[in-house]
């Protein structure tokens, strides 16, 4: 069987495009940060609040999503080029920019090197002074609450809940003991104290990791305390 030359020539031109894609340089630039109110961390639980960046060009219509880490921070590997960042609706313990006509804003990111953006959100509600401590087998939380936003857009408290486990992840999906009050039996934000039991644990280890929750009435997402380790 003869092979035209034509198809020759068709077939190495896309073996040359096909070599050509396969040789494009991964991202190597980095974009960082952390969410924050008024310089503050906030605290969410890992691997549950989305972000999305999106880049005009290369193909790419829909965003390049991610996760922000328990403690707020997010990192992203990216190419140079001129991005928009922004938070999915519905996302997070906390309100977001929303323009006049009701889309959600975007932040413009130029990228041509390594760089750090911390993302200023408005919390419903930030836990405060939260001190935790361990004595008698149980951990002891003691804190004050802020009611951040006031005005139409503000929500009840539904639960707020003590958390501890072995490792750094420290959620409603990572804990080993648990204790919650109810946002009805809060008669005051102040001088709020939780405690919870610390359960066996094996191999033996005299610490736990431990934070407080607040789950907020309509939102799925919780806001934290910061991570504390607990020695016992």
């Amino acid at each position: 069987m003869k092979i035209k030359f034509h198809h020759i020539v068709l077939a190495l031109l896309l073996a040359t495009v096909g070599c050509k894609k396969d040789n494009y340089d991964a991202p190597s630039l980095k974009l960082t940060g952390r969410l924050m109110y008024k310089g503050e961390s906030i605290g969410v639980e890992y691997n549950q609040v989305p972000y999305e960046l999106y880049q005009a060009g290369f193909g790419k219509v829909g965003p390049i999503g991610q996760t922000f880490g328990q403690d707020g921070t997010y990192s992203s590997l990216l190419f140079k080029g001129n991005y928009k960042f922004t938070i999915p609706p519905n996302q997070g313990p906390f309100l977001w920019k929303e323009l006049a006509s009701g889309k959600r804003d975007t932040v413009a990111v130029a990228l041509t090197g390594n760089q750090t953006m911390d993302v200023e959100v408005t919390p419903f509600y930030m836990i405060r002074d939260a001190k935790l401590t361990a004595g008698s087998g149980k951990v002891t939380a003691t804190f004050n609450i802020e009611k951040v936003i006031t005005d139409a857009n503000a929500k009840d408290i539904e639960r707020v809940t003590l958390y501890i486990n072995k490792t750094q992840f420290v959620s409603g999906g990572d804990n080993i003991a648990s204790t919650d009050l109810a946002g009805s039996d809060i008669t005051s934000l102040n001088n709020i104290t939780m405690n919870v039991a610390i359960p066996g644990i094996t191999p033996t280890q005299s610490y736990v990791f431990a934070r407080v929750g607040i789950k907020i009435a309509g939102v799925e997402d919780m806001i934290f305390s910061p991570l504390t380790k607990v020695s016992f």
